[in-house]
C-alpha cells in the first residue's frame, strides 16, 4: 500500500509546475546567482564551496516542508485525503509514503543541484554516507511539520503560514547569509533551527570533511522524533 501510494505521490508531484519550480528552479537560480556575483562576501572560489551546501538544504526544505505541507493541505481540502481515508491506508502509511516520495524527489534535485555547482567550480569533499545521514534526519524532520501543519490548518493557512517559514528560514537559517552574521546570543538559538542544522552539517561534511557531524545530526534527529510522531498524532484526514 505504501509503495502504491508512493508512486502515485511522485507522478501528481511531477505533473505540477508551480511544485517543480518551488523545488528545482528556485535553488538552482539561488546557488548560480550568489555564486557568479559579488552579493555574497566571500572570495570567489569559496562563494560556491559555501553555497552548495545550504542551497541542497534548501531543497530538501521546499520539497519535504513547503511543497509537501501546501500539496497535502489542498488534498485535504477537497477531498482527496478523505477518500483516502476510507481505504485501508493508516496515517503512518501516508506519512510513509508521503516521506518517501520526497526521497525520490530529493535524489532529482540532488543531481541537478550537484551538476550546477560542479560546473560553477564546487570542489566538495566528505563521507557521502554522513550526507545521506544529514539529509534523511533532515528529510524526516521537515516532513513531519509540513504534514502536521497540513493536516491541522485549513488549506489557505497552511499556504500562507508555509510559505512564510520558507522565507524566514531562507533569510535566517544560514541557507546562503552565513550565520556568522549575527550576534552570538541570537547565532546560538538559530542554530537550533532544522534547516541550519541541515546546512552547517552539510557544510562541515562536503566543506571541510568532516564525518558524522556530532551536533547537527542530533538537532535533525530531536526535530525529527518530534515533527513526526506530532504529525501521526493529531494529522486529520478532512
Amino acid at each position: 500500500m505504501i509503495l502504491a501510494q508512493t508512486g502515485y505521490e511522485v507522478r501528481t508531484l511531477l505533473r505540477n509546475g508551480e511544485q517543480l519550480l518551488l523545488t528545482m528552479i528556485i535553488p538552482v537560480v539561488l546557488l548560480a546567482l550568489f555564486s557568479t556575483t559579488s552579493l555574497l562576501d566571500l572570495g570567489p572560489g569559496e562563494r560556491v564551496d559555501f553555497l552548495a551546501p545550504g542551497v541542497l538544504a534548501l531543497a530538501v526544505m521546499s520539497t519535504a516542508f513547503t511543497g509537501q505541507a501546501i500539496g497535502t493541505g489542498f488534498e485535504r481540502r477537497y477531498g482527496v485525503l478523505k477518500r483516502l481515508g476510507a481505504t485501508p491506508l493508516p496515517r503512518s502509511g501516508l506519512i510513509a509514503a508521503k516521506t518517501l516520495t520526497v526521497v525520490v524527489v530529493e535524489v532529482l534535485q540532488a543531481a541537478l543541484i550537484g551538476a550546477v555547482a560542479l560546473a560553477l567550480g564546487w570542489s566538495p569533499h566528505g563521507d557521502p554516507v554522513s550526507v545521506v545521514a544529514l539529509v534523511l534526519l533532515g528529510t524526516a524532520a521537515f516532513s513531519g511539520f509540513g504534514l502536521l501543519m497540513a493536516g491541522t490548518l485549513r488549506a489557505e493557512a497552511t499556504l500562507a503560514a508555509a510559505n512564510l517559514v520558507y522565507v524566514l528560514l531562507l533569510a535566517v537559517g544560514g541557507v546562503v547569509f552565513p550565520l556568522d552574521e549575527f550576534p552570538s546570543g541570537v547565532r546560538a538559538a538559530l542554530e537550533l533551527l532544522p534547516i541550519a542544522a541541515l546546512s552547517d552539517g552539510l557544510r562541515e561534511v562536503l566543506q571541510h570533511g568532516a564525518a558524522f557531524p556530532g551536533k547537527p545530526l542530533l538537532v535533525l534527529a530531536a526535530w525529527a522524533v518530534a515533527g513526526l510522531v506530532l504529525a501521526a498524532r493529531f494529522f486529520k484526514w478532512e
